[in-house]
């Protein structure tokens, strides 16, 4: 068979696939009224890929329970994707087999075989990425945060009451984790664990500090605004610091990048241009060990140059 015929057909059988995705698995939360909300009594008629798609999401969420596997609720909030475990799961399982029939025609059965099975492992590493930018994007918003606080308290609100009108004027994940703290201490929770679950899964100090300034707040009294005027101007020096060392780092940023992504495009325009070049990688024993060999350097090299990058203080 024709190379460029077998790759156009891979092509179009991903975007099909990836259409499916989108348009059965992950339906969208916005668009028309539902057919049961706007005649109850009528029974929806669904399709058949409807029904087997939804089959397949009730089976997966009886395996998974209600701890979520992998992919369960805690680590997808904190990334930001308002999907249920079950449907997230079985999105994967689908890129997975896509990709892995992408891969092999492209290449190699036992290639594509590989880029299967680390299809989850990249999804569980995409959510890592979008839970840093969340946290990134919360940080960033730390500071007008406190000053809605401040203007709150100044004007006479309570905590509370101050910290909802926060949520309802910023912009998320600021918004959803402040409303977070609001609905949980109106079902009974402490509002003090509930300040230190939202440091903790932001990972920020900054945040830990005006927990903790609420909190001794309570306890002695004061000026609140006063103290959180004194920690506002700390995290914007903090700000500042991080801001120049982001800057000094990116070029050791970008060479990381560069480096990680360069023998992953070689392989692939090698094997797009000479599908059985790299055949010996996978029929050969010595190819296999160098294989392995080349895997396990890649991560101990990539998980090094991001700690080199990567500067706590």
């Amino acid at each position: 068979m024709d190379t460029p015929f077998v790759f156009i057909v891979a092509v179009a059988l991903c975007l099909v696939a990836i259409l499916l995705v989108v348009f059965v698995v992950f339906k969208p939360t916005l668009g028309s009224i539902p057919l049961e909300r706007r005649r109850p009594a009528a029974e929806p008629d669904k399709s058949a890929v409807s029904r087997m798609s939804q089959s397949a999401v009730t089976a997966v969420e009886n395996v998974i329970g209600d701890s979520g596997g992998p992919y369960n609720r805690e680590v997808l909030y904190n990334a930001g994707v308002k999907v249920a475990p079950a449907d997230f799961t079985v999105g994967v399982g689908i890129a997975s087999v896509l990709i892995a029939a992408f891969v092999a025609l492209l290449t190699h059965p036992v290639l594509g075989m590989m880029a299967g099975v680390a299809t989850p492992f990249l999804a569980r590493v995409a959510l890592s990425v979008l839970r840093d930018r969340r946290r990134a994007k919360f940080e960033s918003q730390l500071t007008d945060t406190i000053q809605m606080l401040i203007g709150g308290l100044r004007v006479g609100h309570s905590v509370l009451r101050s910290v909802e009108a926060a949520a309802n004027e910023a912009d998320a994940p600021t918004s959803e984790e402040l409303l977070r703290i609001v609905n949980e201490t109106r079902i009974g929770k402490d509002a003090r664990i509930a300040f230190d679950d939202v440091a903790e899964r932001m990972d920020s100090e900054d945040f830990h500090w005006i927990s903790q300034a609420i909190q001794i707040n309570r306890e002695v009294g004061g000026d609140l605004a006063e103290v959180l005027e004194q920690v506002a101007g700390t995290i914007r020096e903090r700000s500042e610091i991080k801001g120049q060392i982001r800057s000094l780092s990116a070029e050791g940023r970008m060479s990381a990048y560069v480096l990680m992504a360069m023998p992953v495009g070689v392989a692939f325009v090698l094997a797009f241009i000479n599908p059985g070049y790299l055949n010996v990688f996978v029929e050969k024993p010595l190819g296999v060990l160098m294989m392995v060999g080349a895997l396990v350097m890649f991560a101990v090299g990539g998980f090094w140059m991001s700690r080199v990058v990567k500067i706590k203080f």
